[in-house]
């Protein structure tokens, strides 16, 4: 699979390239004069000419038009001073030979011209098939991955490959997950770790040989899909070079946007599968009120009937059939109460001016349009609405959405409400629905 993943390299020591053609253009152009001087003895000058335009042609090809239009000058100066008259100088006296020399020189510029671009067009293509190839390398790659941290293993471990340099990949709190990176043992410093986290914020470059978070020793880039930034790659190299360098930026982005695709697909599925157990549980609890309605209520009705017949008999203790028959009576009402919550108050759709919750369906929508929420952002926003109105501390949210143990971790919530803010609110720098509470918690307005 390797060989899928090959990446177009900067060449090295192009200003060696650079002298090496140009240096080469005027040997061609001097094998050339040799071996005019040899045909024009035979056939005189007129085929000399033509013989003039092969190293043009060879040196604008193999490389540039620098190199061509040098061998072109070269080759009108060795003709003017080989087989002009007066020879072996650059005096012209014949007009005819000055436009002898003159067109030379203009068709093998436009030679060079032409033999240049044809050069430029077979490297931008051999460049794009490069590319391509590399990018349906990583694709292919990706297509196995199941879930979030494997999708980040397999992007970690490729990019580090293909550019030479360490790699990180850092995810929100609602994603599956926080660090993973190449080498294992890296560990990012405080302004690194800023540096992340304004990426996930922001959806902008950051770190090092970028605008924001210069002191960042590691440069990050936003994984986004749409305006969701779903995880954030750091690169970084020992020292302390830029690790992408400028003719890798497309390559680096179209990767990118495959590592968005794969952690989209990642995280859908996710969702389906948590989707899917939620209905399995509603279901059983569907089935579990649905057996304490049948099972129990018969029960009761048969103790509630003893009871009366106690009561009528009054041989008992009538304090004592009192209180047994108010129990009796205040057990039916806890089992109505918990059938009535099954078909009815989560069943019904909140509105909430121009949005919509329904916690049964769980679907939200904003002015009739769905609203794509991951499980945690819609688990955050369902207790908020059961709660409409009243401030949910921050403990308390944490401790319902993401368990007893992480509720000291309130960079999650505040991530999770900053997302519903977004996708929610009209002016998320101005929230109207999502109130918060400053030091205690949240509150959702009710209209």
């Amino acid at each position: 699979m390797k060989a899928d993943l090959t990446i177009p390299m900067p060449r090295l020591n192009p200003l060696g390239q650079t002298l090496a053609g140009y240096a080469g253009a005027m040997l061609l152009v001097a094998v050339s004069t040799a071996i005019a001087l040899l045909i024009e003895a035979r056939w005189g000058t007129s085929p000399v000419g033509m013989l003039y335009l092969l190293p043009v042609l060879v040196a604008a090809i193999y490389a540039g038009l620098g190199a061509g239009l040098t061998a072109a000058v070269a080759s009108a100066a060795a003709f003017n001073y080989f087989f002009t008259a007066p020879y072996h100088t650059f005096v012209i006296h014949s007009p005819a030979d000055i436009v002898t020399v003159v067109m030379l020189f203009v068709v093998a510029s436009v030679c060079s011209q032409l033999a240049a671009s044809v050069r430029r067009q077979a490297q931008i293509a051999s460049d794009h098939a490069s590319r391509n190839a590399t990018i349906a390398g990583f694709a292919r790659r990706l297509l196995s991955t199941r879930g979030e941290a494997e999708v980040a293993e397999i992007c970690v471990a490729q990019l580090a490959d293909l550019f030479g340099c360490h790699v990180a990949v850092l995810a929100g709190p609602d994603g599956a997950l926080d660090l993973i990176s190449k080498p294992r043992d890296i560990a990012l410093s405080p302004s690194d770790l800023a540096a992340a986290m304004f990426t996930l914020e922001s959806g902008e470059r950051s770190g090092r040989g970028t605008r924001r978070a210069r002191e960042a020793d590691w440069q990050f880039h936003p994984i986004a899909s749409g305006e969701q930034v779903l995880a954030t790659v750091g690169l970084a190299r020992e020292d302390g070079t830029p690790p992408i360098s400028e003719g890798q930026e497309l390559l680096f982005e179209s990767l990118l946007d495959q590592m968005a695709l794969a952690l989209e697909r990642a995280r859908l599925e996710f969702d389906a599968r948590d989707a899917a157990a939620l209905r399995a549980r509603d279901r059983l609890r569907s089935a579990l009120l649905t057996s304490i309605g049948d099972d129990i209520k018969p029960r009761l009705k048969i103790v509630q009937a003893a009871v009366r017949g106690l009561r009528r008999e009054g041989t008992s203790n009538r304090g004592l059939v009192a209180q047994l028959e108010s129990e009796v009576a205040s057990i039916e009402r806890h089992i109505d109460n918990l059938v009535d919550v099954r078909s009815g108050s989560q069943e019904e759709a909140i509105p909430l001016g121009n949005i919509t919750i329904d916690l049964h369906r769980r679907i939200v929508t904003r002015s009739g349009a769905e609203v794509h929420l991951t499980p945690k952002e819609f688990a955050v926003l369902a207790e908020l609405a059961k709660n409409a109105g009243r401030v949910l501390t921050h403990p308390q949210l944490l401790r319902a959405v993401w368990g007893p143990a992480q509720q000291d971790h309130v960079d999650y919530l505040r991530v999770a409400v900053r997302a519903l803010r977004q996708k929610l609110e009209r002016d998320p720098a101005n929230p109207e629905l999502i109130i918060n509470e400053p030091g205690v918690g949240y509150r959702l307005i009710v209209a």
